[in-house]
């Protein structure tokens, strides 16, 4: 994936976590975590050269993982992301 994709697929995914609702208290700290960490990778000039945190990508199988019967497209986004930065070798 190109660094536009991965920055459309960014944009879509915090448009996803921001109109994300019925949360309980541990999914709405794991989005707000995720949230703020998109938001770094947004602001940089070019995410696929930057190294990603690893914590981010544990978030990221933590936060599929807890939501995934709950939210299933906010996962099915969460999962492609995990997959382009995987694929991306971040």
């Amino acid at each position: 994936m190109d660094d536009n994709g991965l920055r459309n697929l960014l944009e879509q995914l915090h448009t996803e976590i921001e109109h994300t609702q019925h949360v309980d208290d541990k999914g709405r700290e794991l989005l707000q975590d995720i949230s703020g960490d998109i938001r770094e990778l947004l602001a940089r000039s070019d995410v696929e050269q930057d190294p990603v945190q690893p914590s981010l990508l544990g978030r990221l199988e933590e936060s599929i993982s807890y939501l995934e019967v709950t939210h299933p497209t906010l996962t099915s986004t969460l999962s492609k992301l995990l997959e382009s930065l995987s694929n991306a070798g971040i």
